[in-house]
């Protein structure tokens, strides 16, 4: 058996684990990488990056029949479903020589394609190597989570891992979960010419605010998407092409195809924690505020450390660990200012408190303000007047954002720079927003905020007035 030593290993390469992998070697230390699948994670293989390829497919098509408003004539679509994945696949292969082992290496890192299991709380076995690391990250990342519905095992049925590997349409598309990536592709489908059903065992979209959510359900109900909620999955049953879900309280939907899209299990199967030491939760690795695990050696960052599941919260996490693991310095992992976004058509996007959560932990001292799309020209000019913006304000300070709307995953980058320096409303307000663009709804709803503080203050108003008089 081969042994080597190293200053940082790094178990997963996925989104987080190659930050970590590449900042940590180009600053100096020594970097091992396990991967026992694909490089990139389930990110660029299965997530985010093919089904946003797919949902821009969906979009073209989309578009062809409801160009009339333009003054062009509506065309009704020709979709080729698999030339639409091969378009998915397309897109992978051109994102995959970022992720590749060969990038990595050219970085000075070691990368070896094989799992990792903790042996001892500083050595890690990955096939026939024992690697003994200083300190080790692990970012192995989530999986679908797959509950033991009566009859599932027994049916053929998609998650996100198989479903860009279809190659035929699928005549009436069943997708168990109203969250993010259901609903996504709940649009997606119907716009490729797909009937589509999702079942929802409470509300869709429920970790969202309900007011928000409605506007993009609403939006996907028009198009033809049958959303049933407050149906719990009871009984799958059927066979390729005729499957059947029975829910609790007596109703049936039947499709051609299934998609489980009921949430994330983290992957820590295969990681032997016991015998590093490393407790674990029933969210994943039990971490504190700078992501270190039990073993004061081992870090967990991503969708295993057990919060927030993105892309963009892993390399968010490995920049935080980074200061932490090569310069020895406190560093804590906020969730305030992360943003998400569900890329519906209109999309969804939330950075801190919602306006339920922001009454609960601030009460009275909340302040509301809103802006709606419908008054933004540029949103006039491209007929996508549908959706706000809703601004949650104490003391001045923002303490959370819900957009519904064009671009709301664009326009809330913002926020998150807002949230995460605190800046006050009058700061904000300094902003300049080239016209006409979507982006002026950022500016617009801080002027929404300061203008009954300007326009309805008798103060104001007494002064402006004493002034004029004496200005010659």
């Amino acid at each position: 058996m081969q042994r080597i030593k190293t200053d940082l290993l790094v178990i997963g390469a996925g989104s987080g684990g190659l930050s970590v992998a590449a900042g940590a070697s180009q600053m100096g230390a020594k970097v091992v990488l396990l991967e026992g699948h694909k490089m990139g994670g389930d990110c660029l293989n299965y997530g985010c990056v093919p089904s946003k390829a797919l949902i821009a497919s969906a979009k073209v098509a989309y578009g062809q029949s409801h160009t009339s408003g333009f003054g062009i004539a509506d065309v009704e679509p020709v979709v080729d479903y698999s030339a639409a994945m091969d378009h998915v696949r397309d897109v992978i292969a051109r994102i995959e020589p970022m992720d590749s082992q060969a990038r990595f290496e050219g970085f000075g890192v070691q990368v070896i394609r094989e799992f990792g299991s903790f042996i001892s709380p500083t050595e890690v076995q990955a096939g026939e190597t024992l690697i003994t690391a200083r300190r080790i990250v692990v970012a192995t990342g989530s999986s679908p989570l797959v509950p033991p519905i009566p009859g599932l095992d027994t049916v053929p049925f998609e998650t996100n891992e198989t479903l860009f590997d279809l190659r035929e349409k699928p005549d009436h598309l069943l997708i168990l979960g109203g969250g993010p990536i259901g609903i996504e592709m709940a649009q997606a489908h119907i716009r490729l010419g797909c009937k589509v059903t999702v079942i929802e065992g409470a509300k869709a979209l429920g970790r969202d605010d309900p007011e928000l959510a409605a506007v993009v359900l609403e939006a996907l109900r028009g198009e033809g998407v049958e959303i049933a909620e407050g149906a719990m999955a009871a009984k799958i049953s059927g066979q390729a092409g005729a499957i059947t879900v029975e829910t609790e309280d007596g109703r049936r939907f039947n499709g051609s195809h299934l998609l489980v899209a009921l949430g994330r299990r983290t992957n820590t199967e295969r990681l032997n924690l016991k015998a590093a030491g490393i407790e674990t939760t029933r969210a994943g690795i039990k971490v504190d505020a700078s992501l270190r695990s039990s073993n004061r050696r081992v870090y967990a960052i991503g969708d295993v450390a057990g919060g927030m599941q993105f892309t963009h919260v892993a390399g968010y996490h490995a920049g935080v660990i980074i200061r932490s693991i090569l310069f020895g310095l406190p560093s804590k992992a906020a969730t305030s200012h992360i943003p998400r976004a569900t890329y519906s058509e209109p999309e969804l996007a939330q950075v801190g408190l919602t306006e339920a959560e922001a009454r609960v932990k601030h009460g009275a001292r909340v302040e509301v303000v809103r802006f709606d799309f419908a008054h933004n020209d540029r949103a006039i000019a491209e007929r996508k007047t549908v959706g706000f913006i809703k601004l949650m304000v104490v003391k001045s300070r923002p303490v959370g954002v819900s957009i519904v709307g064009h671009q709301a995953g664009e326009l809330i980058n913002l926020w998150s720079l807002v949230l995460a320096n605190r800046l006050k409303m009058s700061q904000i307000a300094a902003m300049i927003s080239p016209y006409p663009t979507i982006g002026e709804v950022n500016k617009r709803v801080v002027g929404a905020y300061f203008s009954p503080r300007l326009f309805d203050n008798p103060t104001v108003k007494r002064v402006v007035g004493l002034v004029q008089r004496w200005i010659p």
